[in-house]
Parts: structure tokens; C-alpha cells; sequence
């Protein structure tokens, strides 16, 4: 990806596998979120391809306009939470699944005649929500307004909102960004329950705790090139990813392989 003279990501490769939890990890300014936002289709890659396995007759990621990648059963959460914050609860989650009770009610129609199959869309949309706000422990707040929770309830929302799309593939942007350590492990535990629903994730994370205790692969990034990809393992103890997080020592040493404090 070249924006003018810059290139942001170099000939980066690697494969997110089907029912895996992939981590992509580097240093501010390695490349991570433009890999998401091309992923996402926030921008269109200057060459090279993105391909989605899981759903037969979908089209490469990078030739499907933007507002097409939910359809094509790509989540997407931020850093920056994105909520509707008037909105309650219930409602952020009900309006994620627009264009399923679009197409089940003839683009509104059946919603205006009260047609039997906008009913039973509705309880499906309805069916759907109740199950990510009890798996995000939310059910009690359903009715209260999305702004006025707590900021850790709010990323647990967002990620619920995401979910009700259906998504195959879950891209999460620093879900534990500002968390307490109680709560990134509950984001873990969320996270792990995601992926045995059948969903693969793909994550950007700082907290290398998380990274290295629920990753199955974990890509590294270092100016907008690849330098790791394996088992969190393989990738915590590697020589090139320590260097680009702790810099080397003045003779050219690397120091010590421990990466999970870094940030």
C-alpha cells in the first residue's frame, strides 16, 4: 500500500487460518492498522490481493467496494470506540443487523403490511442480540442508553455489535486499549468464546499478555514489512522481533527474549 512517495505495507504475506485467533503485532507505525483498514476496505491495496475463504461466490476483499465487506462476512471493531452512544443498548445491536431485516422484509415492505416474515426476522434479530448481550454479560443494561457505560462494557458492546453482523471474520483493533487487567482477561475469555462459535479473529493488540496467552499465530510487522510470523513461542523468543520492540544493545546484542511487556 503507496500513499504518494510512502509505501506503508511492503509485499507483507501471510494467511489468518479458518477457526484460528491470528495476532498482528509491531511496533507504532509498523503498518497494523493499514493492513486492517485495507483488510476492511477502508482503502484499495495499490497491488498485491486479499482473499476470504468460508463463503462460496464471494469476490477478493480488495476488488468488493467498502460498503460491501459485512456482506461479505467481515467484522470490523476500532480503537476508538464506535458506538451509537444515544442509542440503547439493544438498539446498537438491532441496527448492526439492518441489512438482514432489509432483505427479509422486501426492503421494508413487509415491515409497513406487517407481513409474517418481517415478525419472524424481527424475533431472529431480537433471538441474536440477547445472545451476544448475555455472552458480553450485558443483558441487564440492554434498555440504557450505549454512552452511559462503563468504557470496559463499551468495548465488550462493540464487539457484540460486530458479532451480530455474522461475520466469518472478526478484525479487532486493540480491544484492551485502555482495560484494567480483570477486564482484558474477561476480553480474552470473550474473545476465546468467539472463536469457538466459529468465527476466526484476526487481532491488532498491544497488551502482548493477551497476544501471547490466546493467539494461535502471531504476525509481526516492523516498518511496514514483515519480520515474524509463528507460534506466540516462536515469535516471543525471535531475535528480529526483539530488536524492533527493545532496540539492541550497544555492541549489537539483543537483549533478553522477553516481549510481553511491550508496548
Amino acid at each position: 500500500m503507496r500513499f504518494g512517495g510512502l509505501t506503508a505495507v511492503d509485499h507483507v504475506s501471510f494467511t489468518a487460518h479458518a477457526g484460528d485467533i491470528t495476532a498482528v503485532i509491531g511496533p507504532n507505525g509498523a503498518g497494523k492498522t493499514t493492513v486492517f483498514n485495507l483488510i476492511t476496505g477502508f482503502y484499495t491495496p495499490s497491488s498485491g490481493e486479499l482473499l476470504l475463504h468460508g463463503r462460496s461466490g464471494h469476490r477478493p476483499l480488495h476488488r468488493t467496494p467498502g460498503h460491501r465487506i459485512a456482506q461479505e462476512g467481515v467484522a470490523r471493531t476500532f480503537q476508538n470506540i464506535r458506538l451509537f452512544a444515544g442509542m440503547t443498548v439493544l438498539e446498537n445491536l438491532l441496527v448492526a443487523q439492518h441489512n438482514q431485516l432489509q432483505k427479509a422484509t422486501f426492503f421494508g415492505v413487509g415491515a409497513v403490511l406487517g407481513l409474517g416474515g418481517y415478525r419472524a426476522a424481527e424475533r431472529e434479530a431480537m433471538k441474536r442480540a440477547k445472545h451476544w448481550l448475555e455472552a458480553t454479560r450485558l443483558l441487564d443494561r440492554a434498555d440504557d442508553a450505549a454512552g452511559s457505560l462503563p468504557y470496559g462494557a463499551q468495548r465488550r458492546l462493540e464487539i457484540a455489535r460486530a458479532m451480530c453482523t455474522d461475520p466469518v471474520l472478526l478484525c479487532l483493533d486493540e480491544p484492551a486499549a485502555g482495560l484494567n487487567p480483570r477486564e482484558s482477561e474477561e476480553l480474552s475469555e470473550l474473545i476465546r468464546l468467539i472463536r469457538a462459535s466459529g468465527c476466526s479473529i484476526l487481532l491488532i493488540e498491544h497488551d502482548m499478555g493477551v497476544v501471547m496467552k490466546i493467539s494461535d499465530r502471531v504476525v509481526v510487522l516492523d516498518h511496514g514489512k514483515k519480520i515474524a510470523d509463528g507460534t506466540a513461542a516462536e515469535v516471543r523468543a525471535d531475535e528480529k522481533v526483539i530488536a524492533a520492540y527493545l532496540g539492541t544493545g550497544d555492541e549489537g546484542e539483543h537483549p533478553s527474549p522477553v516481549v510481553e511487556g511491550a508496548v
